[in-house]
């Protein structure tokens, strides 16, 4: 996993941004123009709004490519309180919530994630927009699995398995791009090869394909 995070001061507020991390959805853009702008430089200017407007947009940033620490008495940065994960037509699978991503042994806890689904990405298992280069073709409706009628709340452990699939272990619900839910419950296998038929769920086919990550 490579880093090349930046970080803004502010007075209110310090932004930090990993490009590694940024597929540029232009949610912060989009959501507060005066605050980021990729015609200036910096190109993030977090004293240019009210505090509580930065957060609010960074939050909405789905890859987690920016987080935020306040300076004020202002509430840190939360998770949401259900795990969700999003699975992106011909894209990634972004994943919100109590997190805590385990790659090699080391556990990074974060509140948003975007992994790689189609197993090219350099950077995995984060998604760095390679599904699109390499021409990634699924439409992330996917089949239901499993439902459950409730989950409890907790944190989610997502593991990258070497080789393999990815594994979520804790509440977790699954959610396709059109907006059913595929699976609720507390442990599942997703596909990061690109190869499975049963996308978004692994079948297996990361050992045929000959699969190979960390």
């Amino acid at each position: 996993m490579t880093k090349n995070i930046h970080t803004y001061k502010g007075d209110g507020i310090d932004v930090t941004w990993d490009k590694t991390r940024c597929l540029h959805v232009a949610e912060c853009v989009l959501g507060l123009r005066s605050v980021f702008d990729t015609t200036k430089k910096p190109w993030v200017q977090p004293d240019n709004e009210p505090v509580n407007q930065v957060a609010s947009v960074i939050h909405r940033c789905p890859t987690g490519a920016l987080h935020y620490e306040r300076k004020d008495d202002g509430p840190a940065e939360t998770p949401d309180t259900q795990n969700t994960v999003r699975i992106a037509a011909e894209g990634p699978v972004y994943v919100r919530g109590d997190i805590e991503l385990v790659v090699a042994g080391e556990t990074v806890k974060d509140t948003r994630i975007a992994l790689c689904r189609c197993g090219q990405s350099a950077n995995k298992p984060y998604c760095d927009g390679a599904h699109s280069r390499a021409g990634f073709e699924d439409d992330g409706r996917g089949t239901q699995k499993a439902v459950a009628d409730t989950i409890p709340s907790g944190k989610v452990v997502v593991t990258p398995r070497a080789n393999g699939s990815t594994l979520f272990e804790g509440p977790i619900e699954i959610q396709s791009s059109d907006g059913r839910i595929l699976y609720r419950g507390e442990k599942v296998s997703l596909c990061r090869c690109g190869a499975s038929q049963t996308k978004p769920f692994c079948d297996g086919s990361h050992k045929a394909s000959g699969f190979t990550a960390p």
